[in-house]
């Protein structure tokens, strides 16, 4: 494997700038504020200061995506299109006596393949699945580079699947893609359209499912549960597909849902990533400063979009990063804006619509509070507070003085 340059894979997962002789980043495994990675081109090894590791290109990735020996060689294989000889499905004693964690791989790799075959390859994936993602003006580019899948209204479709194929059990149901309950297997996704979410190597770590009943009680979207593989509290929707035109153009913007990741991507625009759909954490915040500090946010113009991104603005402004908010107008959000408007329409109204985090807490506020004092003397501490976030005090003084020229105090 002469043939991987550890500077083109740890710059996938690491926005790497010139030292010397070196190249040097934020750590990919602490949280820092000031670089302590570093990567040695020459050498073809990195030492992380922050966490004490170090070694070659294959520790590297078997450190941050916790992958086996064996795993790395094939990931490294893939990337630089070198042939390795196919291996054999293992045996569900092989696995048994294996990693169990690289058994849950499997299984939610091999059902994501099985999700995929479902949508394009038999008549209730065509009709109810691919209709649908045709209907929301995805093209088959997005839905083939999303690997957008179906999941039949069969109870136990995919778990009768995986058995007869002679996938681990225990693997399958610590997934959650299928559950084992007093009346036998049945599958978490049965009748959804599914998203599946990948790590930053690409390896699938879990799902979305969206129903597209409306008569039923049941949930919009589900997403996996926790397990062995998948934590949403680290992981970003679109991350892997977008980390490279995020460290390129030093920016990322920050969505709420799949399909606004989706349909930015199918207008152009690539440096997108979703929480998908639940609130922001500090794990997802630090994973997104490795590629760019400066980060947007997008949201619905509606009032609980708005609240919501408060909580997100004060943890990211605590991190240090140039954080900033674009509302969209009422009724529409990033995925209906993105389908009707061109890329350069979208790219201008990004540009003529960004407001930096103080210009826009303090006015939204400000139409909340109307001209009642005591909220809005609440709203100035509300501010204040967040601007004792700013870990600089150069930036804490430039926010105070605009915060006290929109508030029309001194």
């Amino acid at each position: 494997f002469s043939t991987a340059r550890i500077e083109e894979v740890i710059g996938e997962f690491v926005q790497l700038k010139k030292s010397g002789s070196n190249l040097k980043g934020l750590s990919p495994f602490n949280n820092e504020k000031t670089p302590s990675f570093m990567v040695s081109p020459s050498k073809q090894i990195f030492k992380d200061f922050s966490s004490g590791k170090g070694g070659s290109v294959v520790t590297f990735l078997m450190e941050l995506e916790q992958m086996t020996y064996p795993e790395t060689l094939r990931w490294l294989a893939k990337k630089y299109n070198i042939e390795v000889p196919e291996e054999r499905p293992q045996t569900a004693e092989e696995i048994e006596a294996g990693n169990h964690r690289e058994a849950v791989y499997l299984i939610s790799d091999v059902a994501n393949k099985w999700f995929q075959e479902q949508l394009h390859q038999t008549d209730e994936g065509r009709a109810v699945g691919l209709s649908y993602f045709k209907e929301r003006g995805f093209s088959d580019e997005t839905i083939s580079k999303f690997q957008l899948g179906y999941s039949p209204e069969k109870s136990d479709a995919f778990a009768q699947y995986a058995l007869e194929s002679k996938y681990n059990e225990k693997a399958l149901e610590d997934s959650g893609i299928s559950m084992n309950g007093d009346r036998g297997w049945y599958d978490r996704f049965r009748g959804r359209v599914m998203f599946p979410i990948h790590s930053i190597s690409g390896r699938v770590l879990g799902f979305g499912g969206r129903i597209l009943k409306n008569n039923v009680k049941a949930a919009k979207y589900l997403n996996s549960p926790e397990n062995l593989i998948y934590h949403k509290s680290k992981v970003l929707y679109g991350l892997y597909q977008a980390k490279q035109e995020i460290v390129k153009k030093d920016e990322a913007f920050l969505v709420e849902g799949y399909t606004d990741v989706m349909s930015f991507h199918q207008n152009g625009i690539h440096n997108v990533v979703s929480s998908s759909g639940t609130s922001l954490t500090e794990g997802q915040i630090i994973m997104l400063k490795r590629y760019s500090s400066n980060i947007t946010l997008l949201y619905d113009g509606d009032a609980a979009g708005i609240r919501a991104s408060f909580r997100g603005l004060d943890m990211m402004l605590e991190a240090g990063i140039n954080v900033r908010v674009v509302t969209f107008p009422d009724g529409e959000d990033p995925d209906s804006f993105a389908q009707k408007h061109s890329t350069e329409e979208l790219e201008k109204f990004l540009t003529a619509e960004r407001k930096d985090f103080i210009s826009y807490k303090t006015s939204a506020l400000l139409e909340e509070v109307g001209n009642d004092p005591l909220k809005r003397a609440e709203m100035v501490r509300d501010v204040v507070s967040s601007i004792s976030k700013v870990p600089d005090a150069i930036g804490q003084e430039v926010f105070i003085k605009e915060a006290a020229k929109i508030l029309d105090i001194d």
